[in-house]
């Protein structure tokens, strides 16, 4: 089941985890400080049940889900674990506080935290990425949309 759910939110991430060539197609991720942070937003109606109930995410045609994982800019990528604390704030100005859930599957690392939002409504993320003595800020916008 464990790995089911890994393929998923690796398909779902367009393979987050694929650096180089992500790169050179336009891929979601930024080169912060020592780290390739990939991130990606997607309705939660994307993920099927039984995966959203194993990792306590609700299933809706108003929430969102928001997946990064930080990996060490070098040549080995190694999965990197932080603390992430983050907003979503739509173009009107309303603030949502994100809140983050790690998830350690054998080498992967990766982090959730699902948001609300409205039919093709426009949220600017802003998160902070913290790990020892290293502070980045990632900042991204995505637009959803109701199925």
């Amino acid at each position: 089941m464990k790995k089911l759910v890994s393929i998923l939110f690796f398909a779902l991430a367009g393979i987050t985890f694929s650096a180089h060539s992500e790169q050179q197609q336009g891929g979601q991720y930024k080169e912060l400080g020592p780290w390739q942070v990939h991130y990606i937003a997607f309705p939660s109606t994307f993920i099927q049940p039984q995966i959203a109930k194993a990792y306590g995410l609700e299933r809706s045609d108003y929430k969102g889900i928001v997946n990064i994982s930080i990996l060490k800019n070098n040549a080995d990528k190694t999965a990197q674990t932080a603390t992430l604390t983050g907003t979503a704030k739509n173009l009107l100005g309303n603030k949502q506080t994100l809140t983050f859930k790690e998830v350690i599957e054998g080498e992967s690392v990766y982090y959730l935290a699902q948001v609300k939002f409205t039919n093709e409504e426009i949220l600017r993320f802003d998160i902070e990425i913290k790990q020892s003595n290293q502070f980045q800020k990632l900042q991204f916008q995505q637009k959803f949309y109701v199925d």
